[in-house]
């Protein structure tokens, strides 16, 4: 697993890159501005519509294609595969229709505060790229298809023509019309689906035109996904108020608040979904093997590698939150006020990393159990306090408080899920998960007072970015050092299979 986890954060790094090159073309042409904001609630409201329904699906499909895999063959599984495809595009023509009616009063729904020529730009980008999630929902299907039959590189790489195309509309847009912003967002989308599919042709996978509502194991994945689509529905409902709050702090204040956003997930789509990408077919087959030994091991240790790299991603995003607001976006029409406000955000998102991350590891090994209700409930309760939160705090630190309440629901959440898992399946290492945790947060903290002294001392002699750099690089540096002296059992293993790979190579 750990190889392979490694090599999907490497396609995730580069493509996560990519990603920010996206953002910062995006703040460098529009800033944080009205017509930002509009093209981030025409690309935001598509992916929250069809989120918690793909979201759904690629969490039942993996283990009940898997099952009818072990049950009634190959042959079997691709017929519930194309069964599914062609419900799901029923499914999507269904929410195009909606949309397309309904236009002005969702974007109302999303950015109450938009008014005049930005709610008027919004509705037209909406009405466009709403047709992207046809591409969406079929592409949640082959990656995990890609994803059982071991193929984990391709579905990483996506995001490669989806952000190249993305950048080369922003780009153009500034230069020809502002409507090529919502058409580059349409083909972004189908880009993915035309990368995935040729990938899913040489597996194996064979279109079929079968509509069968009476599937049992269409049923049962449905049954399976209410759950997770509830749950992720509630989670999309803390996107919406924090857009709408966004929308009435400042202008620009929902891209302020997405620049920010995508930061923190810069580091989750790195080290998180890349460890539980490898983890969850794992598990699910371990699950349906009744092999709860080997899966609590696998679970312990990605809790432990996610610790090892989000810890001290979280101290140096605290420490240096508006150094690296201001080397990455400050730039072009991205001003002071955009990267004081990003940065203040920033601060308060990074509170949450750990929080975030273990989230999305432990609901994983709920979904493997084929439990879904659990993470739905916890998901609820962590939601209700978010809006709570998000409505209080925000009347004191502005967009920093709509983050903090995000962070604050994610570690509740994270708690509740670490309990009812030990309920369900026993005790799994908890007490080394928390001795390793302890020493991952004594390094992380050392790290980041030795970091932000070099800063503070470079910044005298040098240009504050190559400071920032120079700092990082050296804290990391210190940070890798101290772990391996701290005899955490997870890094042992990683370093002892390295020294295994060189002694054969040489």
């Amino acid at each position: 697993m750990k190889r392979i986890a490694l090599l999907l954060m490497f396609f995730e790094v580069l493509s996560k890159i990519l990603g920010f090159t996206r953002e910062i073309t995006l703040s460098y042409f529009y800033g944080a501005s009205g017509i930002s904001d509009a093209y981030l609630i025409s690309l935001t409201i598509p992916t929250v519509i069809f989120a918690f329904v793909g979201t759904g699906i690629a969490t039942s499909y993996i283990p009940i294609y898997s099952s009818i895999v072990k049950e009634r063959g190959i042959e079997a599984a691709d017929r519930f595969s194309n069964n599914l495809v062609n419900f799901l595009l029923l499914v999507c023509t269904l929410i195009v229709c909606i949309g397309l009616i309904f236009t002005e009063p969702i974007v109302r729904l999303f950015a109450s505060g938009f008014e005049g020529d930005t709610l008027n730009l919004a509705v037209s980008f909406t009405r466009i790229s709403i047709f992207g999630i046809y591409f969406t929902g079929t592409a949640y299907i082959f990656k995990s298809y890609l994803q059982i039959q071991k193929n984990f590189a391709v579905p990483a790489l996506i995001g490669f023509p989806f952000n190249i195309i993305i950048i080369a509309s922003i780009v153009l847009s500034s230069r020809f019309n502002i409507i090529v912003l919502s058409a580059g967002i349409i083909a972004a989308i189908a880009s993915q689906l035309i990368f995935l599919l040729p990938f899913a042709y040489k597996k194996g996978y064979r279109y079929g035109f079968v509509l069968d509502n009476k599937d049992k194991h269409l049923m049962r994945m449905i049954y399976l996904s209410l759950p997770v689509i509830l749950g992720t529905s509630v989670n999309q409902i803390n996107t919406l108020v924090d857009r709408t709050l966004a929308s009435r702090i400042a202008v620009g204040g929902i891209s302020a608040l997405n620049y920010a956003n995508r930061l923190n997930g810069f580091v989750q789509g790195i080290f998180v979904l890349s460890i539980a990408t490898v983890m969850y077919p794992m598990i699910s087959k371990m699950a349906a093997e009744s092999n709860m030994t080997g899966l609590k091991k696998t679970l312990s240790e990605a809790i432990t590698s996610v610790n090892l790299l989000v810890i001290p991603a979280t101290v140096g995003a605290m420490i240096f939150a508006e150094p690296v607001v201001r080397l990455l976006f400050g730039r072009g029409a991205f001003d002071a006020g955009a990267v004081s406000m990003t940065s203040h955000a920033l601060f308060f998102y990074s509170i949450g990393m750990v929080g975030f991350g273990l989230r999305e590891v432990l609901s994983r090994a709920f979904y493997s159990l084929q439990d879904t209700r659990t993470p739905m409930t916890n998901a609820a309760i962590a939601v209700a306090l978010n809006i709570i939160l998000n409505i209080i705090l925000s009347r004191f630190l502005g967009l920093g408080g709509l983050a903090l309440a995000t962070s604050i629901s994610a570690v509740f959440c994270t708690v509740l899920l670490f309990a009812g898992l030990r309920k369900k399946i026993g005790p799994f290492g908890m007490k080394g998960i928390a001795i390793s945790f302890a020493k991952i947060l004594c390094a992380s903290l050392i790290m980041g007072i030795f970091a932000r002294t070099v800063y503070g001392i470079l910044i005298t002699r040098m240009n504050l970015n190559l400071s920032l750099v120079l700092a990082i690089g050296l804290g990391a540096a210190i940070y890798f050092a101290i772990i391996c002296f701290m005899k955490i059992e997870d890094v042992d293993a990683v370093v002892s299979g390295l020294k295994r790979k060189l002694d054969t190579t040489s």
